[in-house]
């Protein structure tokens, strides 16, 4: 027979941290940010990252994107099928903190959870078919053959959407990692809780530690360094306002990096097919050319 609970007990909450490196630090700079659920109960206090945080995920990515980008596509297939595999078993837990926490009705959480699921496994195919399609042999007067072959471009940060806290991170990363660029992923909306629920998914799915990192935190406390950070290659924003968008462009070109504004889908709605396309991979490759000598 169950025993009665212990009503003198207290429950214990969950800590939620950074995710930098495939470690879990707390901020270095103690700060928080208090999360509560839509109906204003306390959820957690949130690491509040700050730009020493953001120095050290982008050293973490740069120490992972040489061997991220070097395994074969089809690896790079298989660790995102792996992400989804480990949040299809998780997806009550995700369902429950987004009713809970965000609000969302039942069948809205749901769709949230198989959306993201869905999105990882649909990238995940293109890891394998982008160089294919998005590549090309080249018609030369020389008897070379030429290839051009798209590449990573490097160490990434992103601006995840401040809707859809499940499917908004899984968007803002999936396309950018898939050719084998590494992100540094800045969450800033009412629930980041769940962008570190969802970084436990990454720890366990054989992803390399630097690959992604995951700051919860302000973008306006970090994006003129975002933009000023020589070792960043490249921003992918999303729900940018008019001042970031002239803030971003501005900074990023002193230090000639790329960036992509992506735009938000009609009525904000992350689960539409056009919040995901093969062309969203295109904006953080390379293209390179190679010339080969024909054999006779």
């Amino acid at each position: 027979m169950a025993k009665a609970k212990n009503t003198n007990r207290l429950d214990v909450y969950k800590t939620f941290k950074l995710y930098i490196g495939g470690a879990f630090p707390r901020t270095e700079s103690g700060r928080y940010i208090t999360e509560e659920t839509h109906k204003g109960a306390f959820v957690a206090n949130i690491c509040r990252a700050s730009r020493k945080d953001f120095r050290d995920a982008v050293v973490a990515a740069r120490s992972a994107h040489g061997g991220w980008a070097a395994r074969t596509p089809f690896n790079r297939s298989q660790i995102l099928h792996r992400m989804a595999e480990m949040l299809e078993s998780r997806r009550h837990g995700f369902e429950h903190a987004l009713r809970e926490r965000a609000g969302y009705s039942k069948a809205d959480a749901g769709a949230e959870v198989d959306a993201a699921i869905d999105r990882l496994l649909w990238y995940g195919g293109w890891a394998d078919k982008f160089v294919q399609v998005f590549g090309a042999t080249n018609p030369v007067a020389s008897p070379h053959f030429n290839f051009t072959i798209p590449e990573s471009t490097g160490v990434l940060a992103t601006l995840a959407p401040k809707d859809a806290p499940l499917l908004g991170l899984v968007t803002s990363f999936a396309p950018l990692i898939v050719s084998g660029n590494t992100v540094v992923a800045i969450v800033d909306h009412d629930h980041r809780s769940i962008a570190i629920d969802f970084a436990e998914i990454l720890h366990c799915s054989d992803l390399p530690a630097g690959v992604i990192n995951i700051l919860t935190g302000y973008r306006d406390e970090v994006l003129d360094h975002i933009g000023g950070h020589r070792d960043v290659d490249g921003i992918a924003v999303f729900d940018a306002t008019a001042e970031e968008r002239k803030s971003i462009g501005i900074e990023a070109a002193d230090t000639v990096k790329r960036v992509h504004f992506y735009d938000t889908p009609k009525g904000g709605d992350w689960t539409a097919d056009e919040a995901q396309s093969p062309y969203w991979i295109l904006p953080f490759v390379e293209f390179k050319t190679a010339w080969h000598p024909m054999g006779y």
